[in-house]
């Protein structure tokens, strides 16, 4: 086992750090680090039953996180054009995979075909997550459309896989269907119930011992704990069980923590499965059936996406949201080797030379989408500059709220705005500026910043800024009015969320109880920061700082701090 790892591993960084400094993916290193550890060269043969149960765990714990960071509020928000999306570009690529198979594979018979196409609809959620992740676009529309889009096709695998027996034998799908469906939904209550009742009380009593360890240890048993129930107790895929935890957990104040402190192994796991899925692969036996590789590439990474564009775009969707979301679905995963593995080894519906030029496409279509996404904006911005799918100004240099981006309103472009508002568009959202200095207007407007001369408290200067769509406002400088900014916003957003600056600590809680909802003050910030420095400067841990700042905060906010642990 230690053999495996150690050989997988090695080979993944010293090619992940190659890719980088060639400026691809490092996908695309851990891919040939697989197909590099499958040769005869390292003394006794690398198991890869081991690495692909280590990567199966990379893949559970990555849908893990993505849980934590997708809020069911999400996905409802893209229900509209993730479902009806994701079954017709489902259903197009199951048709022209099935046509590809028939043409140029040997002797198959229709249900083959289909079996095929079937194998290749769906797209990877952890090439997605990566490539979304990398681009900085996880948690943006695009990102939770994308995201919605890969449920859909996970929940559809899930009754593929429960329904191959019916189908293969010939009886009748419909108890079959209904019986998957019910234990999708008791499952769905299942981690709901016990994620607000069982996990919440656990977390809350552990996170009060001073071991961080506990917390960590508590995260991952949960999150491996509903994967392996999902299996056993509902017939469903352990990954689709550790998103729908990740959800619950998401929910809770604990989803901070979970996602920076409990998945520390997550990426490395992560690695693994793109290692076992390079170790798979016959390259040989691809060049013998060339002719089935390339059309099943063009499905993969011309029809599946072009059909994609479409359906967004005949929703009304912005023109960079649909290329954006229909270039991270160019490619075929983890699903696609489950399937394809099991219909062609355990029904035998499907010969070897299929399933490892699917193994093949996967590794081509990973490699192209990763490598090519990031020109994808480049390419929305000259097509927008020609006029194509641009959006249309509500004044100056402001343009109109959409659905692609996130709207974000600065009130104020000193040192601390300027700071927070370079942050935010790093992270591809959008932002607005409110600023008095007719002089600083000039300047960002001059650099294509979307900014706005105006008092932040006129209803009609905030209407300008897009209020209405807008989630949140950030008022970054001490001066400004705070209390009828917020007042003004909300009366016009009920649920915009409203943040705000002061320097004095008593004026904080008066903004509190005026009803902004997050207060920043700068003496505040003072104190922690420089308690903190010297708490570790003294050997404390950063659990220990951590909590110290957290219990103060609370109390600032005229909340009880947390209760210590009750020693035993």
């Amino acid at each position: 086992m230690i053999h495996a790892l150690v050989i997988g591993l090695t080979l993944a960084l010293v090619l992940g750090i190659l890719a980088h400094k060639l400026k691809l993916s490092p996908l695309v290193g851990y891919l040939i680090a697989g197909m590099l550890a499958a040769q005869p060269w390292w003394g006794e043969p690398v198991d890869s039953h081991i690495v692909e149960d280590f990567s199966h765990l990379g893949v559970v714990l990555l849908l893990f996180g993505v849980g934590l960071q997708f809020h069911i509020k999400d996905l409802l928000a893209v229900q509209k054009v993730a479902v009806p999306g994701a079954l017709v570009c489902m259903a197009t690529s199951t048709c022209m995979g099935a046509l590809a198979f028939h043409l140029f594979g040997s002797d198959a018979g229709w249900l083959n075909c289909v079996m095929f196409g079937l194998c290749i609809c769906v797209s990877s959620t952890v090439v997605l997550t990566r490539v979304l992740g990398d681009n900085r676009l996880l948690q943006t529309p695009t990102g939770h459309t994308a995201v919605g889009w890969l449920v859909v096709e996970d929940i559809f695998t899930i009754l593929m896989l429960v329904l191959l027996p019916v189908i293969i034998s010939g009886k009748e799908p419909g108890p079959a269907l209904g019986s998957a469906a019910i234990k999708l939904t008791l499952l769905v209550l299942c981690v709901a119930f016990l994620g607000r009742k069982v996990m919440k009380k656990v977390l809350t009593y552990v996170s009060r011992s001073a071991s961080g360890e506990l917390f960590t240890l508590a995260v991952l048993v949960f999150a491996l704990g509903f994967a392996v129930l999902a299996s056993k107790g509902f017939d469903a895929s352990m990954e689709f069980g550790a998103f729908l935890s990740g959800m619950v957990l998401g929910q809770s104040r604990f989803a901070s923590r979970a996602a920076s402190d409990a998945l520390p192994m997550k990426d490395a796991f992560a690695v693994l499965f793109f290692v076992s899925v390079g170790m798979g692969f016959n390259f040989m036996g691809m060049l013998e059936h060339w002719e089935l590789a390339l059309a099943t590439c063009a499905v993969a990474f011309l029809v599946k996406p072009v059909v994609a564009y479409i359906v967004i775009r005949v929703l009304g969707k912005p023109l960079r949201m649909a290329m954006k979301t229909a270039g991270s679905l160019s490619q075929i995963g983890e699903f696609s080797f489950i399937l394809a593995t099991l219909i062609a080894t355990q029904y035998h519906m499907l010969p070897d030379y299929a399933a490892n030029v699917i193994t093949g496409v996967a590794i081509i279509t990973i490699t192209l989408n990763a490598a090519l996404y990031r020109f994808i904006p480049r390419l929305a911005d000259r097509l927008e500059k020609r006029g194509v799918g641009a959006k249309k100004n509500v004044v100056g240099n402001v343009p109109a709220p959409s659905d692609e981006r996130h709207r974000i309103i600065v009130v104020g472009y000193g040192p601390c705005g300027e700071i927070m508002s370079g942050i935010l568009r790093k992270y591809d959202l959008e932002v607005v500026v409110l600023e008095m200095n007719i002089d600083t207007v000039n300047r960002l407007a001059k650099a294509g910043i979307p900014v706005l001369h105006g008092d932040a408290r006129l209803r009609s200067i905030l209407q300008m800024a897009g209020v209405e769509k807008a989630k949140a406002i950030i008022i970054t400088t001490a001066a400004a009015p705070a209390h009828d900014i917020a007042e003004s916003a909300r009366g016009l957003n009920p649920g915009i969320s409203v943040m705000a600056y002061t320097t004095y600590i008593r004026n904080a809680r008066l903004l509190r109880s005026q009803g902004a909802e997050t207060v920043f003050s700068g003496e505040e910030e003072v104190a922690l920061s420089m308690a903190s420095h010297t708490l570790r400067s003294l050997g404390a841990t950063e659990e220990q700082v951590a909590r110290e700042c957290a219990d103060n905060r609370r109390r600032l906010a005229g909340e009880s701090p947390a209760q210590p642990a009750t020693p035993a």
